[in-house]
C-alpha cells in the first residue's frame, strides 16, 4: 500500500503549473445573464404609464419568461405556466396585490390571463405597437 502512496505522491501533472491557475481562475469567473428588452420600454412605456414598481416587475418577469428564455410558444406570446403563489412569495408580495397587479396590467394590455397562472405577453407592450412593428403572433390572435 505504501507503494502505491509513494508512486502517487511523486506524479506530476503533464500541464505546467502556472498555467493550471489561469485555467482555474476563468473557470472561476461568473458572468451576469442579458435579456433583451426592447428600447420601446424605456422611452415610451415608462414615460407615459405610471407603473409602480410591483407592476412593473411583474411585467418584466412575464416579458423575460416570454420573450427572453427559451419557451415553447415564445412565437404565440404566451409565458410557461408560472405559480402565482410562488410568483407572489418571489416578488415579496401578497395574493391580493399579485392579482391586483395583474388586473393592472391587464387593463393597460400588456398582459392577458390566458388561465390561472398562463399568460399572453405582448411583445411591444401595445397593440398599436405590435401592429407598427410587425408583430404577428402566428396569427394566434
Amino acid at each position: 500500500m505504501e507503494d502505491l502512496r509513494s508512486i502517487l505522491s511523486s506524479h506530476h501533472s503533464k500541464i505546467d503549473p502556472g498555467t493550471s491557475n489561469v485555467i482555474k481562475a476563468t473557470k472561476s469567473e461568473v458572468q451576469a445573464t442579458t435579456s433583451e428588452i426592447p428600447d420601446l420600454f424605456f422611452d415610451e412605456i415608462l414615460l407615459n404609464y405610471k407603473l409602480t414598481r410591483t407592476e412593473v416587475l411583474l411585467l418584466m418577469y412575464l416579458y423575460r419568461i416570454t420573450w427572453c428564455k427559451p419557451n415553447l410558444h415564445r412565437k404565440y406570446g404566451i409565458a410557461p405556466i408560472v405559480s402565482y403563489i410562488e410568483l407572489a412569495k418571489s416578488l415579496d408580495i401578497s395574493n391580493e396585490i399579485f392579482n391586483q397587479t395583474v388586473r393592472r396590467l391587464e387593463r393597460f394590455a400588456f398582459i392577458e390571463t390566458i388561465r390561472s397562472g398562463q399568460y399572453f405577453v405582448r411583445k411591444y407592450f401595445s397593440e398599436a405597437n405590435d401592429h407598427k412593428y410587425g408583430q404577428t403572433y402566428d396569427n394566434f390572435l
